[in-house]
């Protein structure tokens, strides 16, 4: 089966500085993979030269299209979404007008439905639709700025440290809601500092470190791996 995601030979540079070095990975429909990794190791910069916010050199491809020479806004009507670890969200509109800028690519009857989708997921959301967006909790806003991305239905949801900031019992409500995501046919892409989370919902991870990858496969095999229990889980095995 190919793959709905496919990144192939990537590089991405800050002028002369190369942040990202031959990567290569894929991502296949209903499937969750993770990147792990310290911070300044590249992930948010692969993240972003995806989804077209940095140039790249090498392969991208989505639902079989090379995707390397469109704008953000085509990525995201051919399905293609990213969740910024800064949210972006508008603090002064509502959250029902957060959410309805997500839909604004999608025909209105697929917008209700996308709606009902979002506050079933996050129930929490439909409580506060009426509220401004900028007096939510930090886990109202993440749930948030991924309900928006969920409105324009993505086949596939980029996720940059989702956990970043937040109580464990809404990291936890996080988590839940990706793997939740998954059994509703959305494939998802998570980068994420929290690896023992990350490798416990995730179907497959890729290990980064300085710009490349330098482990990747099953999750759970990955997290039984020595040097990534003792780098990045927090202890050593046997």
């Amino acid at each position: 089966m190919s793959a709905l995601l496919s990144v192939s030979d990537v590089h991405v540079a800050y002028g002369k500085v190369e942040a990202v070095r031959s990567v290569s990975l894929d991502v296949s429909e209903n499937e969750i993979v993770t990147i792990i990794g310290a911070n300044g190791a590249g992930k948010t910069t692969l993240l972003n030269a995806i989804m077209g916010i940095l140039p790249l050199k090498g392969h991208v491809t989505f639902a079989g299209e090379n995707v390397v020479a469109l704008e953000i806004e085509d990525r995201v009507a051919a399905g293609l979404s990213l969740v910024t670890e800064h949210r972006e969200l508008f603090g002064t509109m509502s959250v029902e007008d957060n959410l309805q800028l997500g839909a604004f690519r999608i025909a209105k009857a697929v917008a209700a439905k996308s709606f009902e989708r979002v506050y079933t997921l996050f129930p929490r959301l439909k409580e506060r639709r009426k509220q401004l967006a900028g007096t939510l909790s930090g886990g109202e806003q993440q749930m948030l700025a991924m309900g928006r991305a969920l409105m324009g239905a993505p086949r596939l949801l980029m996720l940059d440290e989702p956990s970043l900031g937040l109580a464990p019992i809404i990291v936890a409500d996080i988590f839940r809601t990706i793997g939740e995501l998954r059994s509703a046919g959305v494939s998802v892409l998570l980068v994420e500092q929290n690896a023992q989370a990350a490798l416990q919902i995730a179907d497959r991870a890729y290990v980064m470190e300085l710009g490349e990858f330098i482990l990747n496969g099953q999750a759970k095999v990955i997290a039984t791996n020595e040097r990534v229990a003792a780098s990045y889980l927090g202890f050593q095995h046997g």
